[in-house]
């Protein structure tokens, strides 16, 4: 008898528990999947305690047996091997009396744009083919959180085979996956894709599971699953560890078959002991075939109450000349000479202060702190640079609330120089995501979404700039980035620093067709010195032979080196006035005055930056 033709006899079936749980109980912290070859006796263990326990299903050993996760451990070539020898495993624990289900599990986790669909498509092929050539009893896909993932799994499943298929979402949030789509409407679309028992997994425990499943009705195709988590992990002495006994297992059993679930199994943290507990209490029970459904009320996201008063920079950019200026946070705690700076500039007449995050990874006061000072007590915009380098995603998510807390709306989402280059080379560098993919997470608040697809209550009003650099052997490659990034969601450019003339007239040609604004970038040099490091030693900027012959002319001449470097700069100014609508200044090593005199030099010099609006920061 079929998997499939057993629910139809009003049954509910159990299945099994966590694998990785129990590995990592035991020791294992590397590839759980590769124990197929070298630790059998230990998974066959495991499969023969959840038989024991009551299973009527056991999953094979093959969550992350595919070619992008394997390729993790360098084990991308046994992807056949490892597969072939959890399902013998499997069948051998089971003797043939009890289901065995090849299990394929998702690949893009929380972050959607982490794997293309192609990559997913070649992966899953040459897993589900092996697990096909085995004979197994079925294919259970889990924990995938992607809705587009699964579905373009599931198509390709249901083509290749008419065994049973269990395809299980994984949710952020009670009753909705990341991308807002309602749990219920998305079970249906697995329905009707062919899926023939269809349900929840791992990341919620049995509350909120159950509570999302009262908002889901009872298939009218398909069956109803659900393997809620143990409980929320814990962490203690470097180990993570679950705490839920079984004996709420029991008692949520129940709910569960109230619920309409047809099949009902255990996620992370479970153990034979909970398997135990579920099989015991529902097992001779029929299924539930009518139930009432739980209406949601949506929570409602109300727009921020700055967006309509607030004209961001890449709007005003488009209708008049723009400068910014970037002054970097400090490295000691004294704030004097950086407050004194942004007076300055204010004084000058720019249109926004720009205050990178920890650049070239070296720690300097909090960029956040001093935008909201900024704003607050001189009335100047302040653009506050975000990396990828220093916050997780939690990290990112607080970050980006705090900003709007604060009334900060204009951000620059970078990558962010490595750790290694900084004052702490062995600090870890998180990116958790890509500057696309931060741009894409900052445009999502402005929907009022997280990035796991959570209300925030509020829509956000960010700006988003992205970083442009043209110092390039071939600029057409940094446009194709900049084109990428405006797919994302980026409003406009700041480029690095610009050196030449020839460059200035390469980077217009080459990106005149972009209609989003580019603050192109100018730095003055205040010494051979300065020049030699920032052409050799700083990633992203290059200078032309001439501009470091001419600084090399006052090598031992601090002073006039210094107004060299002006000098070189007010050219580039002009150049740059004549064919770009954003000036980004870059103010070395806190001398503000240098920027303060080619703010002043460009309002003398360019009438079309000495009509000034008031700020609206």
């Amino acid at each position: 008898m079929s998997l499939t033709a057993d629910l139809k006899q009003n049954k509910i079936l159990i299945g099994d528990g966590a694998m990785g749980t129990l590995l990592y109980s035991y020791g294992s912290d590397f590839c759980y999947e590769e124990l197929n070859l070298s630790q059998q006796e230990q998974i066959y263990n495991i499969h023969r305690a959840y038989l024991d326990a009551g299973a009527d299903m056991i999953q094979t050993n093959t969550y992350a047996a595919n070619y992008s996760k394997l390729e993790r451990y360098g084990l991308q070539d046994q992807v056949k091997e490892i597969n072939k020898a959890a399902v013998q495993i499997a069948r051998k624990a089971a003797k043939n009396e009890k289901y065995v289900l090849g299990t394929i599990g998702g690949i893009r986790g929380i972050k959607p744009n982490s794997s293309s669909l192609d990559e997913i498509k070649r992966s899953f092929r040459e897993q589900l083919y092996c697990l096909l050539m085995e004979n197994v009893d079925g294919i259970q896909l889990e924990t995938y959180y992607d809705l587009e993932e699964i579905e373009t799994v599931l198509e390709i499943a249901r083509k290749e085979t008419s065994l049973p298929i269990i395809a299980q979402v994984s949710l952020q949030e009670i009753g909705f996956l990341q991308d807002r789509t309602p749990i219920s409407e998305a079970l249906l679309r697995l329905e009707e894709l062919g899926a023939d028992v269809v349900g929840l997994n791992c990341r919620l425990g049995p509350f909120h599971m159950l509570k999302t499943l009262e908002e889901v009705p009872i298939p009218q195709k398909a069956f109803l699953s659900a393997f809620p988590n143990a409980s929320l992990p814990s962490y203690s002495d470097g180990k993570f560890h679950f705490e839920s006994d079984a004996e709420y297992f029991k008692e949520c059993a129940h709910m569960f078959r109230k619920q309409g679930v047809s099949v009902l199994g255990g996620c992370c943290g479970t153990t034979p002991e909970h398997i135990y507990a579920f099989s015991t209490e529902i097992k001779k029970l029929p299924r539930v075939q009518k139930k009432d459904v739980k209406q949601r009320k949506q929570d409602l996201v109300i727009e921020s109450d700055s967006k309509s008063k607030y004209i961001p920079l890449s709007e005003e950019v488009k209708k008049k000349q723009s400068i910014i200026v970037e002054l970097d946070p400090p490295r000691k705690l004294d704030t004097t000479r950086f407050i004194e700076g942004a007076k300055a500039l204010k004084k000058a007449g720019i249109d926004a202060l720009t205050m990178a995050d920890n650049s070239l990874a070296s720690p300097r006061i909090c960029n956040a702190a001093l935008g909201s000072i900024v704003k607050s007590e001189l009335n100047l915009r302040p653009l506050v640079h975000i990396t990828c380098r220093d916050r997780n995603l939690i990290g990112l998510q607080s970050h980006l609330m705090g900003l709007h807390t604060s009334g900060i709306r204009e951000l620059l989402a970078v990558t962010g120089d490595p750790a290694s280059v900084g004052d702490f080379p062995g600090a870890s560098s998180v990116y958790d995501v890509t500057s696309f993919e931060l741009i894409s997470l900052i445009k999502q608040f402005n929907q009022g979404l997280s990035l796991s697809g959570k209300e925030l209550g509020e829509k956000t009003s960010f700006s988003v700039g992205a970083a442009f650099n043209p110092n390039v052997r071939v600029i057409d490659k940094a446009v194709e980035r900049l084109e990428k990034k405006i797919e994302y969601g980026a409003d406009y450019f700041i480029s690095q620093p610009v050196f030449s003339e020839e460059k200035l007239i390469e980077t217009y040609e080459a990106t005149k067709h972009i209609d989003r604004p580019i603050f192109i970038g100018i730095m003055p040099l205040t010494s051979s010195q300065n020049a030699e490091f920032l052409h050799h030693e700083v990633p992203g900027i290059k200078l032309s032979n001439t501009v470091r012959e001419q600084l090399g002319k006052y090598k031992d001449n601090p002073k006039e080196a210094s107004i060299e470097g002006l000098k070189i700069a007010k050219s580039l100014l002009d150049t740059a006035m004549d064919l770009f609508n954003g000036i980004y200044l870059i103010t070395p090593f806190m001398r503000y005055e240098l920027t303060v005199e080619l703010v002043n030099y460009a309002r003398t010099n360019h009438p079309s930056l000495l009509v000034r609006r008031p700020m609206n920061a």
